[in-house]
């Protein structure tokens, strides 16, 4: 399975976005596949709630990007497994075929929904009405680059889930925003073996996983996130992220560990793949 955009990947687009169409109107839009605005049963009822409207905010819940339009309502835009959000400078530029949204801007250029795989999605939504079209958000865990949480909390929680490491940093009631690529390369960073119950952790680890996991996070944004041999996780301009050149397992099985010279170890469980140093993690 490809990897989902985790939450570097989205953060780094909703960064760009907000310096790039933040303040500007939107004069038309265009939907070309159905399916990406599948919460709406016509194009109009998507179309008509966002030409004339500017967008005055961009913010970010989990995996999904919040677009704060002038009128109250929120377009709402979730990657799924393929998608991408593109600046394109004018309408003369080539579209992809894969091309589904076009929003087009009154001050000139456009963005572009594209999606080769139509798992993700844009939807208008108002702020009362997210949680009751995304369910999932009710639930949401602590987002670890909004929120800031003491050691002893985090403890607390590690504790009350006992849970495996690996399982439990996936969990998106647990934490919000991380999935196979991140979680490894934070339990990497931890030194800490990706089946540990999280009930076993000792007060030094508990806090060795929490700057892990920030840091982590906060390295992976300034490489402008993972892009993975499909190259379809690209940022706001087209470009691809760097920090799969960062990583230290993650797609490493059978190479040097970059720290111990150990051979980095995958091992598989419910379907997804485990990577991780022998050496360095317990």
């Amino acid at each position: 399975m490809v990897p989902l955009p985790e939450l570097p990947e989205v953060e780094t687009l909703r960064r760009d976005l907000e310096r790039e169409v933040v303040g500007r109107k939107i004069k038309a839009v265009e939907v070309k596949g159905n399916r990406s605005i599948r919460r709406h049963t016509r194009k109009l009822q998507f179309t008509s709630r966002l030409e004339g409207q500017k967008i005055t905010a961009m913010n970010r819940k989990g995996k999904y990007l919040l677009f704060k339009l002038d009128g109250g309502d929120l377009l709402v835009a979730h990657l799924g497994m393929s998608g991408q959000l593109l600046r394109a400078k004018s309408s003369r530029n080539g579209v992809d075929k894969h091309t589904h949204v076009i929003i087009t801007f009154t001050q000139g250029g456009q963005l572009r929904f594209i999606d080769p795989r139509t798992f993700g999605e844009m939807f208008v939504t108002t702020p009362d009405e997210l949680e009751h079209e995304v369910p999932e958000l009710r639930h949401l865990g602590w987002d670890p680059l909004e929120d800031v949480m003491s050691w002893n909390h985090f403890g607390d929680l590690l504790t009350a889930r006992k849970m495996k490491l690996k399982a439990l940093l996936m969990d998106q009631k647990f934490v919000a925003g991380i999935g196979n690529i991140y979680s490894d390369e934070i339990l990497f960073a931890a030194g800490l073996a990706h089946d540990r119950s999280s009930d076993s952790l000792s007060s030094q680890e508990v806090r060795r996983l929490y700057r892990a996991m920030v840091e982590t996070l906060q390295d992976a944004i300034k490489h402008r996130g993972s892009t993975l041999g499909d190259e379809q996780y690209r940022d706001l301009f087209g470009e691809l992220g760097d920090y799969q050149s960062q990583h230290k397992v993650y797609d490493r099985e059978g190479l040097p560990c970059r720290r111990c010279r150990s051979t980095i170890a995958r091992v598989k469980a419910g379907g997804r793949s485990s990577f991780f140093c022998p050496q360095c993690q317990v």
